[in-house]
């Protein structure tokens, strides 16, 4: 999705995007630059509550060293 600049400098996240993330009105945006060309936006404060269905629970629990391997796969 597209969003152009105003001559005011502002921009217009799309719906779709506000929704699918759950910002409303009010929210503060926290820009995060990476690189020259690279920025990630992000809502400045998320109440916990908000990122529960985020990650589905697990059907078991897993070990420390179950965690410790999954680590070490993501890393490499």
């Amino acid at each position: 999705m597209v969003s152009t600049i105003s001559a005011k400098g502002q921009i217009t996240i799309p719906m779709a995007i506000r929704t699918l993330l759950n910002w409303k009105t009010g929210d503060e945006l926290d820009f995060v630059v990476y690189e020259p060309d690279r920025v990630q936006l992000v809502v400045k404060k998320t109440p916990v509550r908000a990122l529960k269905s985020l990650v589905a629970k697990p059907k078991r629990a897993l070990t420390v060293d179950e965690m410790n391997a999954a680590i070490y796969e993501g890393a490499h």
